[in-house]
């Protein structure tokens, strides 16, 4: 005998159907938390990092800590000054700078809830001072909500870390950078090639930063740590480059 079902029993039917199972998808990556050791015995920071991230800011880079230990041992580049981050991932320069003195720092990165989140814990449990405030923003949008907390001047040091990897985004970058760096302003940009068979697309960033944007670029060094993953031995020495630059108007 064949079974009388109503509509509402088959649209019931079709639900339990398509349902995926509690089981189904894994649970997201949670948070974890890496020990970053200040320079000259300053103590431990540690740093926590957002479970999962598009945009990678789910590790600690090389990059980043080379940034946070010359920012460390160089505090006058920034004490009692205005200081911005663009693309803040978890925030240790924008710390280092807030520890050591900066007049204030405005740490920003993508507006995700996660990410933002993650900076605002950082923030929360390893400054020392109230001089640092966590902004989501979007490359090239309105500047407005990020001058207000300086209000309205432009901001003695930028801090660019890891950030030249996203290509499409230089024009932006670069464009935001230019309007919002003091005029005797200081732009620290430093990177890791990633994607060593881009490297080239990676430095057309400061052939813009110079042709498009007018600024002054020097080279402040190159050195090489062990690279963040073991793979591929023929583009390890690459891999393991850090790049850092200075851009001035």
């Amino acid at each position: 005998m064949g079974h009388n079902l109503t509509a509402s029993q088959m649209d019931l039917d079709l639900e339990n159907i398509f349902q995926e199972p509690e089981s189904f998808r894994p649970e997201p990556p949670k948070e974890s938390f890496v020990d970053y050791e200040r320079v000259d015995n300053k103590g431990i920071i540690n740093l926590r990092l957002v479970g999962a991230s598009p945009l990678w800011g789910h590790l600690l880079w090389n990059a980043g800590k080379y940034t946070a230990n010359y920012l460390d041992q160089h505090p006058e580049l920034y004490r009692d000054k205005n200081v911005l981050e663009l693309g803040a991932a978890a925030a240790l320069p924008s710390l280092i700078c807030g520890l050591n003195g900066a007049a204030k720092v405005v740490s920003t990165d993508y507006p995700d809830p996660d990410l933002l989140y993650n900076i605002q814990y950082n923030v929360d449990h390893f400054a020392s001072k109230k001089n640092i405030v966590v902004k989501g923003y979007i490359w090239g949008n309105d500047y407005e909500e990020l001058q207000k907390e300086v209000n309205g001047e432009k901001f003695d040091l930028i801090i660019l870390s890891d950030v030249v990897f996203n290509h499409t985004e230089h024009l932006k970058l670069l464009r935001t950078t230019k309007d919002l760096l003091a005029k005797d302003g200081r732009c620290f940009v430093v990177f890791s090639p990633h994607r060593p068979h881009l490297l080239d697309q990676d430095l057309k960033f400061f052939d813009i930063a110079e042709e498009q944007f007018q600024f002054k670029v020097d080279r402040h060094e190159l050195v090489n740590w062990k690279p963040m993953f073991e793979e591929d031995e023929e583009t390890v020495e690459i891999r393991s480059r850090i790049y850092s630059y200075f851009l001035t108007l």
